[in-house]
């Protein structure tokens, strides 16, 4: 699924890891997000990893859905944008 836009809260972020990619090492995370209708994965890589912390809400625009490990997990590519909206407490 693609085209994927929403706004949902940051329950939880991983600590970063490196990882080798195509284009070389890189820093990737997994944020756990929720709305009304439940919770899913969102894949954080470099620059993204900084911008979401448990507690504020976000805006997710152009993200991809695919399967990873069995689960649907939410990807931000390249043409994508992660947006907060709301730094609340975490909790």
């Amino acid at each position: 699924m693609e085209n994927v836009t929403l706004t949902v809260r940051v329950v939880s972020v991983s600590e970063p890891r490196r990882v080798d990619t195509k284009y070389g090492e890189a820093l990737v995370a997994r944020a756990v997000v929720a709305d009304e209708t439940g919770e899913i994965t969102l894949t954080l890589w470099r620059g993204q990893i900084d911008l979401v912390k448990p507690g504020y809400t976000i805006r997710v625009e152009n993200a991809f859905a695919r399967e990873y490990k069995g689960r649907v997990e939410l990807s931000v590519g390249k043409q994508g944008r992660i947006t907060v909206i709301y730094r609340g407490e975490k909790g």
